[in-house]
């Protein structure tokens, strides 16, 4: 995974190390001075989604915590 920031038109585009082993399954994220790089790995070419730093660690912070099941009653 890249440390930190590249060029916007040149980004160290990289995968989770939790993607399956089928190479199309899966999103990049690339790190750039305005934020991250979101695309789908199965379309590079294609457009990309950028969103802020904090909102990318808000998102991995999300997704790593417990979750109910969807049908569940709230607590």
């Amino acid at each position: 995974m890249p440390v930190g920031p590249q060029s916007a038109s040149d980004p160290a585009w990289f995968k989770s190390s939790y993607s399956g082993g089928n190479a199309t399954e899966c999103v990049e994220a690339a790190f750039v001075p305005s934020g991250v790089l979101i695309r789908d790995s199965k379309r590079p070419k294609h457009q990309h989604l950028t969103v802020s730093a904090l909102s990318w660690a808000e998102f991995l912070a999300s997704v790593n915590l417990p979750h109910r099941p969807v049908d569940s009653e709230p607590t």
